[in-house]
């Protein structure tokens, strides 16, 4: 058994799209209709194309928004990323607008964490071993 699809709630999926395209450099693997007005939209690493798809999750039910802003009210992030250079993905997030709650730091349990905001209503935690 193992992981292929994890997903993230998002207010907008054009949005969405554009902030995990062009400022995190994941690259659009599936956009598809699946019904009037819905649709299936994931994003990958270009690093592991077949590996992992992130679904853009549009909040299609009554308490998705209320889970969402109850985890951001919080300072608790949606979901955590990996990178093996925190610091350069940082200073290239940055470049591209990406707003840091945390900055990059050491953490007592191993590795280095910063925490950002995506624009559609989640923190993300970034990650380096």
């Amino acid at each position: 058994m193992r992981i292929g699809l994890a997903s993230v709630l998002v207010d907008d999926l054009d949005k969405a799209l554009k902030f995990y395209t062009e400022a995190l450099g994941f690259v659009k693997k599936t956009d598809m209709p699946v019904g009037p007005g819905a649709r299936w939209l994931t994003v990958v690493s270009p690093e592991g194309p077949e590996g992992i798809e992130l679904l853009l999750e549009p909040m299609g039910h009554p308490a998705a928004p209320v889970f969402q802003k109850a985890l951001y009210d919080a300072g608790i992030p949606y979901t955590s990323f990996l990178t093996d250079d925190i610091e350069k993905d940082v200073a290239r997030m940055k470049a591209h607008g990406v707003v840091f709650r945390v900055e990059p730091a050491q953490m007592e349990y191993g590795g280095t964490d910063a925490m950002f905001e995506d624009g559609c209503g989640n923190l993300i935690n970034l990650h380096q071993v």
